[in-house]
């Protein structure tokens, strides 16, 4: 059936402003050419978005065509403001910008261990943020954290090993805040990331290996995040592996690939290697050690050989089952080791998978997370305000 006279409306408004938001600004003949809409159709669409406060004038596109046609338009984007949230262990990071993505203000504060303190501290820095950002209400706020997120609710689920004060944050803000708040985890947020402005934007199928503390993968599938039936699609840590003392267990992923490509026991495999790290802080211990090895310290030939092994046995199984065609390495871990990693891992992965399966370095390091999660953030944003008359 024929769209009616106002959902046709709708499609072309939200298809123009599409554009002028991955492309703008432009002028209507610009957007004639784009959407292949007539320029009557066009003229009506940009001034019923002006009228609804979506788009404004932003300038002209040159000195010697004056009139409506030069005339170009943008998305008013201080008409809201987002926040992205990194929560981790014991420590948060938010990122606030406007409807296009623009950075405008952004903070870090390590948070304690008290499930009430760290509620409000968090809380506290995600205030202080958006206030410094401007004056703008805040319209959507997505949060990246570890653990599995429910795929019916959208809720943080309960983890061993992780802090419940995450959980008890997301309600938090839920009830406070006059906005929309998304959960997602931090891995997936990665992939998001790095698909749409990062290492990933030429492939819509990519497996993501989160390297850092810990061991996780995303994957992504025809362009869209794979969670799994349960939300734990990437549980990598629990992959049975060879190389490890045992099996992993439902409650404990010991004896998974996380016994042999967390930061610990890379810590331990760095140290057989003559390469000393710090203990374990905020930043993994195994980043250190990859930065010490790639600038010469210790066997360092050695030590990142015995690494790029490691990584691969999680690669290859990822790689039998999905055939993804391209693996990022992301996380601290995987941000250190670059390219220079990536080659290595992809060299093993070529003798151990028939699969034709490419290794790249993530580009975003430790902003991939919150990037993602103001990805989201602005995607729920855009649904609900780029409609007139929102």
């Amino acid at each position: 059936m024929p769209a009616s006279p106002s959902t046709a409306r709708a499609i072309n408004d939200r298809l123009a402003l599409r554009l002028l938001q991955q492309d703008g600004p432009l002028t209507a003949t610009q957007l004639k050419t784009l959407t292949g809409l007539s320029r009557p159709t066009v003229a009506d669409l940009v001034e019923r978005l002006r009228g609804a406060g979506l788009i404004h004038v932003v300038g002209e596109t040159g000195a010697d065509r004056r009139g409506p046609n030069a005339r170009l338009y943008g998305i008013v984007a201080d008409r809201a403001l987002l926040a992205g949230l990194d929560v981790r262990t014991d420590s948060v990071a938010v990122v606030v910008a406007d409807l296009l993505g623009a950075t405008l203000a952004e903070a870090t504060l390590p948070v304690g261990e008290a499930e009430e303190d760290a509620v409000e501290q968090a809380v506290a820095l995600l205030t202080s943020t958006v206030r410094s950002a401007g004056s703008a209400p805040l319209h959507s706020v997505g949060i990246g954290a570890p653990g599995l997120i429910d795929p019916v609710t959208g809720e943080l689920r309960d983890s061993t090993g992780l802090p419940s004060w995450h959980r008890s944050l997301v309600r938090a803000l839920q009830e406070r805040l006059p906005a929309t708040v998304l959960v997602e985890n931090e891995t997936n947020l990665a992939a998001v990331a790095e698909h749409r402005v990062g290492a990933a934007r030429d492939h819509d199928t990519f497996v993501l290996l989160w390297l850092g503390h810990g061991v996780g993968a995303a994957v992504m599938l025809d362009g869209k995040v794979r969670r799994g039936a349960s939300g734990g699609a990437g549980e990598l840590g629990f992959l049975p592996v060879p190389g490890t003392a045992g099996t992993p267990s439902a409650v404990n992923c010991e004896g998974g690939f996380h016994s042999l490509a967390a930061s610990v026991p890379l810590c331990e495999l760095a140290a057989g290697y003559g390469i000393a790290v710090a203990g374990e802080g905020q930043e993994p211990g195994a980043a250190a050690a990859v930065r010490a090895a790639l600038a010469g310290e210790g066997d360092s030939e050695g030590f990142l050989g015995a690494l790029a092994d490691r990584i691969a046995l999680g690669a290859a199984a990822v790689a039998s089952v999905l055939d993804p065609g391209l693996v990022l390495l992301s996380g601290e871990v995987g941000h250190a080791g670059g390219q220079v990693l990536a080659a290595r891992v992809e060299e093993r992965l070529e003798a151990m998978s028939p699969l034709r399966t490419g290794v790249r370095a993530g580009l975003l390091g430790g902003t991939a997370v919150r990037r993602g999660a103001l990805l989201a953030a602005r995607d729920a944003a855009q649904d609900a305000l780029f409609a007139t008359g929102a």
